[in-house]
């Protein structure tokens, strides 16, 4: 039987890029958190897009509450506006922003005369990039660059930096919560490869960001913190459309300890070593601090002396990482459809980047004919992210005889175990 899948041919929109990867959605919620503390950029962005407080904030089924609103918008800022004083106090010519989102870093970097490289999915660049950068002065805009790409996919995040030169500061917000510890390590690997080739560093908020969170909303919320813990966490899982999970870099801040320990192996395992930098002691004035009571502020200041962002490094400065085994098979598939049975055979890596395609080639396949089971050969597949999960998911739900999955190698095994997909899907 003839192939049915042409790569070529499957045509993606906003709509597609959204539902494949609707994570991203998580960032509008920062755009507005960020209007809050009174960032007129913010404003000005969320207005081009056409955003407002109810389609950002609020998810399907659960509201954000005034006092959660509060904490959101103090952890928020503070994160902020304290990586971007780290990022600077690097001193490296180069801030490269991933995921980007839809903050107007690239405004405010851009001023200071400081490139700006903003990375993140695709849905996410071709929405933001272009309102972010209509705002920039017109003798700046030659500082900035924005690129779609997948933060697991080291050629596409190599790409994105094309042409820069110079050590570059690579800065992570509110990314590592969203992966599992196999997408974990090969983002440390490619970090490690981006810091080879360029030399800087790497500064993230995530490791400790539940420490943070706890940190701040025991002065607000006295012994109900954890009841509002909990809330929160209903309306991200519910907003982002994924279970807000953890993996060997997301510090558990009920033994911080361990885990802080944890995470350093975790690190030295791929290459690479941290510092960590307080908080409070780089913290610039935080506007949503003065919006509480002013004993709680000063709680919050203090509690801030006990958790840290990290300035992660390479172990061996001078050593160069070989990167000839990192390049993938370009992504494609073969399909028939026989007797209401889809068989897959699909090649390279499924991610971010080609996710889209994937899920409209299903949507366009399943809306022609009737599909009661399909059937993937993934003999020759290589990688496999969550946005491809989830496709996959999509696939299984439609069908009454699910999803069935034949000839996974091992790292495609470990990633359907530790996301819990082993159990949803048939491996054979």
């Amino acid at each position: 039987m003839d192939n049915i899948f042409d790569l070529n041919s499957i045509s993606v929109d906003f709509d597609l890029m959204e539902r494949a990867n609707p994570v991203f959605n998580t960032a509008k919620m920062t755009l507005f958190q960020l209007t809050a503390s009174g960032n007129e950029y913010a404003a000005a962005i969320a207005e081009k897009l056409g955003l407002n407080y109810e389609n950002a904030q609020n998810s399907k089924s659960t509201k954000v509450s005034p006092e959660i609103a509060v904490l959101n918008n103090i952890i928020l800022e503070t994160r902020y506006k304290t990586m971007a004083v780290l990022a600077e106090k690097s001193g490296f010519p180069t801030e490269v922003d991933m995921p980007c989102g839809y903050t107007p870093r690239a405004i405010e970097f851009s001023k200071k005369g400081i490139r700006f490289v903003g990375i993140d999915l695709p849905a996410a660049i071709s929405e933001a990039g272009p309102a972010v950068t209509s705002l920039i002065d017109e003798d700046k805009k030659g500082l900035v660059r924005f690129a779609g790409a997948d933060a697991t996919n080291y050629e596409s995040v190599k790409k994105a930096l094309e042409g820069i030169d110079g050590e570059i500061c690579i800065t992570t917000e509110g990314l590592m919560m969203y992966l599992t510890d196999s997408e974990t390590g090969v983002l440390c690997d490619n970090i490690a490869r981006l810091l080879s080739e360029h030399g800087g560093c790497w500064i993230t908020a995530d490791p400790e960001v539940s420490l943070q969170f706890v940190l701040t909303a025991q002065p607000l919320f006295g012994e109900r913190f954890m009841d509002i813990m909990m809330k929160m966490k209903s309306v991200a899982d519910d907003k982002s459309d994924v279970n807000v999970g953890s993996n060997s870099l997301v510090i558990d801040c009920r033994d911080a300890a361990a885990g802080m320990k944890k995470a350093m192996m975790f690190l030295a395992a791929h290459g690479l070593k941290a510092e960590r930098m307080t908080i409070a002691e780089n913290m610039p004035e935080i506007t949503m601090l003065s919006k509480v009571e002013p004993q709680t502020a000063a709680a919050i200041k203090a509690a801030m002396g006990k958790c840290a962002y990290w300035k992660i490094t390479l172990i061996n400065s001078s050593a160069e990482i070989d990167t000839s085994m990192v390049k993938s098979a370009a992504f494609d598939a073969k399909a028939v459809c026989a007797d209401g049975e889809l068989m897959l055979k699909m090649t390279g890596r499924v991610d971010s980047i080609n996710a889209p395609k994937l899920l409209s080639f299903w949507e366009n396949t399943s809306a022609g004919e009737k599909i009661n089971a399909v059937n993937i050969d993934c003999t020759e597949l290589e990688y496999i992210s969550s946005a491809g999960l989830r496709v996959l998911l999509i696939m299984h739900k439609a069908c009454p005889g699910g999803v069935t999955v034949s000839g996974a190698n091992n790292a495609i095994k470990e990633i359907l175990s530790q996301t819990g997909f082993d159990s949803i899907l048939t491996l054979i």
